[in-house]
């Protein structure tokens, strides 16, 4: 009888710890996770966790919580939600670091792209260059040479998305020579489309401007001086229509307080985002009602200044602050109204000029990184097409040598 009752008990017990072990399996599965925070106080708790998705470029990198070593990236962490400091590092590269707000059963993006700390620095042109403009879609680089023959002077053209077997070098075409006009000291502009440029000489007779194609050499210049209010009219309605292709499927609360408070300098190259200097003080209204689900507002900044420089987020209605450009902060340090930004091909970064320093910087203000501190001239630096690297204007501090163009990897 008690060996039956005691069988019965090691059953019922069992029972209980499979029943428990299954409830247990199914809330973790669930999130649900054990707080032993206030253990010693006697109220130790259940809490459902968020997940934190931590990605780098490159990948395998070390990943600190709260500056306690966690993880590696490309890796899925549960965290209790709250807001956590993510520190992000490898061997080589400059460390990335920012704040993020981990919500209950929602995931948390932290992803970080990692510049290298002594990047490669590769020539991309050998003839001496003089004033490189890139084009609207910033894959081609229109430039000047003036050191060569009048047949081998004249207006080059580098296209970034040339893929070359021989060498970077071999993605440059001349478009126009020195024979019949000296194009190697016009000034030179892109049309709206990229495929032409407008370029205006000075000669004893005064300016002639010329219209060039480029993906040929223009042996026979066009001539456009008679008509160049005319051309100027229609690239001007062609910059207006594109302005408007790109607003036309906003909704009219967003149209107005673009109209209202932005001066655009430059629209993300996917086409969600808006660089942008505030035109007026004001606060921001919400466009999106309810706020989407798991929207991270640590970077957030409604109340705008006037002169400030902002990103406005069109899928998320989140507008950040990139760097403090207001006249306030313009009369401590001047060079902060007149940075040379520009949007880096994966809409997340931006790419700025800054005390003869080049720095990277991630759309919603975090992250400001000096990438490159060495010698280059003017405030020329392009982002290659696939975010591989930069390209800068340098004689490398050898004066006796013409500038030519070279590219800083960042992979």
């Amino acid at each position: 009888m008690e060996r039956s009752r005691g069988n019965a008990l090691i059953s019922i017990l069992i029972l209980v710890f499979l029943l428990i072990g299954t409830v247990l399996a199914i809330l973790y599965a669930k999130g649900f996770r054990f707080n032993a925070g206030n253990l010693l106080q006697g109220k130790p708790s259940l809490s459902k966790t968020g997940l934190l998705v931590v990605t780098s470029t490159p990948n395998g990198a070390s990943v600190d919580i709260n500056h306690n070593l966690t993880s590696a990236t490309d890796n899925t962490i549960d965290l209790l939600p709250g807001k956590y400091t993510v520190s992000i590092h490898k061997d080589g590269y400059f460390p990335w670091e920012k704040d993020v707000n981990v919500t209950k059963e929602l995931v948390t993006k932290a992803d970080a792209l990692l510049y290298p700390v002594a990047p490669k620095l590769e020539s991309i042109t050998a003839t001496g260059v003089e004033g490189p403009v890139v084009d609207p879609s910033r894959t081609k680089i229109a430039y000047r040479v003036a050191s060569q023959s009048a047949v081998k002077n004249g207006i080059y053209i580098y296209d970034m998305n040339a893929r070359s077997v021989l060498s970077l070098q071999s993605a440059t075409k001349q478009i126009a020579n020195d024979t019949l006009n000296p194009f190697s000291e016009a000034e030179i502009s892109w049309s709206p489309d990229g495929e032409q440029l407008i370029a205006t000489v000075s000669g004893n007779l005064g300016q002639s401007t010329y219209l060039l194609e480029t993906n040929q050499q223009n042996t026979q210049p066009r001539n456009i001086t008679a008509i160049l209010p005319s051309i100027q009219a229609q690239f001007d309605t062609d910059l207006q229509e594109k302005a408007t292709s790109q607003t036309i499927a906003l909704k009219p609360a967003l149209k107005k307080i673009i109209s209202d408070n932005f001066t655009i300098l430059g629209w993300s190259p996917d086409d969600t985002k808006i660089l942008y200097v505030a035109s007026r003080s004001a606060n921001l209204p919400l466009i999106i009602k309810p706020r989407l689900l798991g929207l991270d507002t640590l970077y957030e900044r409604r109340d705008i200044k006037e002169g400030g420089l902002y990103v406005y987020d069109i899928k998320e209605d989140r507008n950040t602050k990139i760097i403090d450009t207001t006249p306030e902060a313009c009369k401590t340090d001047a060079r902060a109204c007149d940075l040379p930004i520009s949007w880096f091909p994966d809409s997340l970064h931006l790419v700025f000029v800054d005390n003869k320093q080049i720095h990277m910087i991630e759309y919603d203000g975090s992250n400001n990184t000096t990438v490159y501190a060495g010698p280059f001239i003017g405030e020329y630096a392009f982002a290659w097409p696939d975010g591989s690297r930069l390209v800068i204007l340098t004689n490398l501090n050898n004066s006796t040598i013409l500038p030519n163009l070279y590219t800083i990897s960042l992979k």
